[in-house]
């Protein structure tokens, strides 16, 4: 066919396409999920696994019902919603009543995903504002931990799990739970804190050594705490080319330098940079939660910024806020800032110079 009988094709950008499409990106983030997944279920047993199936299982039925109301064709089939359902019950205590987790999966994906538009419109990542809520709404469950590897786990569920929807936790009952475990096996009880809320509110401070943090042997949400698991995964994103590496680099290395410099100015009050990093929700939160492609910058100068404003903030929270943890809320606002860091790093348009205000 010669040039001249070729038909003009006039259409948007992307003109080049990769042969990936969201499906097969969201298919291959819920395989790197999966490992943290199942080491969370050997860590805190069955009510973990519980846990995991409520959260995922409330956002997709939510997603499908809503996409029946609207009339369209379901959009579960994307994996995207399947993500959103790991990702809240991997950051939520491993005895979370079962309610609230389908609860938190219920509103995170209605009100931060569904009703922007579905996926690609969503200003803020869905399954942290479902954590956020429940953290909000129900502060006694989010904060009630588990110590790791509790003898047991695998045949019987934390007290907690199994509450009647709007029944008071019964915080006592779980306590008792965890101590009847270890004595049965003949073992002295540990505590259920996290390492971070140890340091907050233990006197004097405590601090977990880096090799207990970086295993994972300790007390937390239930898939945040194997930091080395949760880096390799992150890296089978990055190797495949579905995670843009510089969010979570940016993220790591601000929050390193900025625990450093408190660290350097007291040794004694602050705990070391290694400590902040592998302690808590960080790690997860820079390679699975702050990664989000909708919610983040697109710019390359924006996204170093944006892991750098979300490390910054957690640190702030963590040493001068009230709360021994500041993830979620870092890449709360981090999705909010993101257009404004989209816009100010955009990149001049060749030929075209900013028209001077009178």
């Amino acid at each position: 066919m010669t040039a001249e009988a070729q038909p003009l094709k006039i259409s948007t950008s992307p003109h080049i396409k990769a042969r990936e499409d969201v499906r097969d990106i969201m298919f291959n983030v819920t395989l790197a999920l999966m490992p943290i997944a199942l080491f969370s279920v050997w860590l805190f047993g069955l009510s973990a696994l519980l846990l995991l199936v409520t959260a995922t299982a409330a956002c997709v039925l939510t997603e499908h019902l809503f996409c029946v109301v609207a009339g369209k064709p379901t959009t579960i089939k994307d994996w995207s919603v399947v993500i959103t359902g790991l990702i809240l019950g991997l950051t939520l205590p491993p005895g979370t009543p079962l309610w609230m987790a389908a609860l938190g999966g219920v509103f995170g994906v209605a009100v931060a995903k569904t009703l922007f538009g579905g996926i690609g419109y969503n200003c803020f990542n869905p399954a942290l504002v479902g954590r956020a809520f429940l953290q909000i709404a129900f502060p006694v469950a989010i904060t009630t931990w588990m110590p790791p590897s509790l003898p047991g786990r695998f045949t019987n569920v934390i007290p907690s799990t199994l509450t009647f929807p709007f029944a008071k936790m019964d915080v006592d009952a779980v306590y008792a739970y965890i101590h009847r475990a270890y004595s049965m096996a003949g073992i002295d009880g540990m505590s259920g804190a996290t390492p971070l809320s140890a340091w907050k509110f233990g006197e004097p401070p405590q601090f977990e050594s880096s090799a207990r943090l970086f295993s994972g042997m300790i007390s937390g949400s239930t898939g945040e705490t194997a930091a080395w698991l949760i880096i390799l995964c992150g890296l089978y994103l990055i190797w495949r080319g579905m995670m843009n590496w510089r969010i979570p680099a940016g993220m790591l290395l601000s929050a390193f330098l900025l625990s450093g410099a408190f660290w350097l100015s007291d040794r004694v009050a602050y705990p070391n940079p290694v400590f902040m990093l592998f302690s808590g929700g960080l790690v997860f939160g820079a390679l699975f939660m702050a990664s989000d492609m909708v919610a983040s910058p697109m710019t390359s100068t924006g996204v170093w910024l944006y892991g750098a404003f979300i490390g910054a903030v957690t640190i702030v929270i963590r040493i001068l806020g009230a709360l021994p943890e500041g993830v979620m809320f870092a890449i709360l606002l981090g999705n909010a800032v993101s257009p404004l860091i989209n816009e100010v790093t955009q990149a001049r348009v060749y030929g075209v110079t900013k028209r001077r205000k009178a």
